[in-house]
């Protein structure tokens, strides 16, 4: 069997990822949209169930699965869905001396995600979840 071409190019695909979402957020260095990236990631697998979670991680690209899963602490407790600020907050105090997250950094990582997943299986699997998860993702906030 060959190599999966998404294993194959899977260092390219994330370094446009990377790109697009420093543009997006209007960062200066991907090193600052990383930190963003795994803040929001970490955020939101923190409400997940292990099964939400791996599910979550099947839809993303290879590196983009790897840094969802990295430092995954499974006796970590499940936390509710509260309030989008409250969860903006979360992310900036992620790592809080190294984060330079936007205001906006879930909206902008959603953004840039939903330009580099397969759309079907993404809307799909977030079909799935509770409102709150999908709402997570949402774009259209009005």
């Amino acid at each position: 069997m060959p190599m999966p071409l998404e294993y194959r190019q899977a260092s390219a695909d994330f370094d446009r990822f990377m790109k697009d979402l420093v543009t997006t957020s209007m960062l200066t260095s991907s090193h600052q949209a990383y930190t963003m990236l795994q803040a929001v990631f970490y955020v939101f697998r923190r409400r997940l169930t292990v099964a939400e979670a791996i599910a979550f991680a099947g839809v993303l690209p290879p590196v983009l699965r790897a840094i969802f899963v990295s430092d995954w602490r499974l006796d970590e407790p499940q936390l509710p869905f509260v309030a989008r600020d409250e969860l903006q907050k979360e992310v900036r105090a992620f790592r809080h001396d190294h984060n330079l997250s936007t205001e906006t950094a879930i909206e902008e990582v959603a953004e840039c995600l939903k330009r580099h997943v397969d759309a079907r299986s993404f809307e799909r699997l977030l079909a799935g979840f509770a409102p709150e998860a999908r709402e997570f993702w949402k774009l259209d906030r009005t």
